[in-house]
């Protein structure tokens, strides 16, 4: 027996016990003991049955793209790790600390659109209607496993190399809930997928899915942008071929944004840490340090948009010490050309939404 079968069989009993209290949860919503609520504003709940990693914010920004020249659009996050309470709306001044990292990267990147945090969606949903009435579409970010209300659209996200068919359940795996939850799903991205995806691919996950005729099942990638500066948006070029790149990162997985450096600069110097992680000064200093043992003449510090809103907390730092820090963007793609039909579905549930 191999460590990560031992692992398996030793956390398994936990992992029961857990699916156990999922299974009552989940059946007291399905019998009508406990109630989803509906709203009268379409919501869209984009999430997933893992813990983190699946792609939910390049995915909500997709929808913001989609949607935000026609609809007044609204986000609704829970603000993981944020140190304040209660509903707010953010405001790009805020910082990620108060708010959450994904929630300032929405307003900092769409400034336009109301973006909200609240720990409580079925309160928060209402805040928004009383406080915003124009508001015509909701995107709840990372609300699959949020019951107590249901949205009208309701999509599911699951990686590539890491899909909810071969998974388990916390904490033998990564699972938040049975497999079978996937059927609440309307509809299902195969995220972080490889470039050169196939029909040989497509079909695969087809017979490891097996999604209902009410399903929807689309393969996403990235397409990852010009780097740009952190503190100036406008000081962006493309990646370089000779560059030496220290990559500072804290997500939930990094294996497919390496995948993408390793093909395009000469070498790459990891610093990884665990999602969501406030870089401390120390790591701040461990950043300086290694970056100035690099030996190269064409060196240069990139990181996520994410982690770039936890870097921003040490701005002074940063430029005091003249830290060539770069922000790798990115945007969501879809496979064999069927970005139109997801684009279209979504606007079907909008058309066709009633009160």
């Amino acid at each position: 027996m191999n460590r990560r079968n031992l692992l398996l069989f030793l956390l398994w009993p936990f992992s029961i016990i857990y699916g156990i209290g999922i299974t009552i949860r989940n059946l007291f919503y399905e019998t009508g003991v406990l109630k989803s609520v509906e709203f009268n504003v379409p919501t869209i709940s984009v999430g997933n049955l893992s813990v983190g990693g699946a792609g939910k914010t390049p995915h909500v920004e997709y929808l913001i793209r989609l949607l935000r020249d026609y609809l007044n659009v609204a986000t609704l996050s829970r603000g993981y790790q944020r140190k304040s309470k209660g509903f707010l709306a953010v405001h790009p001044r805020h910082d990620a600390e108060h708010v959450g990292d994904e929630p300032l990267q929405y307003k900092r990147k769409y400034p336009e659109v109301l973006v909200t945090v609240g720990e409580s969606r079925t309160f928060a949903v209402p805040e928004i209607m009383k406080n915003h009435p124009t508001t015509q579409v909701v995107l709840l970010d990372d609300a699959f496993q949020h019951r107590a209300i249901q949205p009208g659209l309701n999509i599911l996200l699951t990686e590539f190399n890491y899909p909810f068919t071969s998974d388990y359940l916390l904490p033998a795996g990564r699972l938040r809930e049975w497999r079978d939850a996937y059927k609440r799903a309307d509809i299902i991205i195969v995220s972080k997928c490889p470039n050169d995806l196939d029909e040989s691919d497509r079909e695969r996950f087809l017979k490891k899915i097996k999604p209902f005729p009410y399903q929807k099942l689309y393969f996403s990638y990235y397409d990852y942008l010009n780097p740009y500066y952190i503190f100036n948006s406008r000081f962006s070029g493309p990646i370089q071929k000779d560059w030496d790149v220290l990559l500072i990162c804290a997500i939930a997985r990094t294996e497919y944004l390496l995948e993408h450096l390793y093909e395009r600069v000469n070498s790459v110097v990891l610093l990884e840490y665990e999602d969501h992680h406030y870089f401390s000064k120390f790591d701040l200093g461990n950043l300086k340090g290694t970056f100035e043992r690099m030996e190269s003449s064409k060196k240069i510090i990139l990181t996520t948009e994410k982690d770039a809103m936890r870097l921003d907390l040490h701005r002074s730092f940063l430029l005091e010490h003249q830290l060539p820090v770069f922000v790798l963007p990115i945007e969501v793609c879809f496979h064999f050309n069927e970005g139109a039909d997801f684009n279209q579905d979504v606007q079907n549930f909008l058309l066709n939404f009633k009160v």
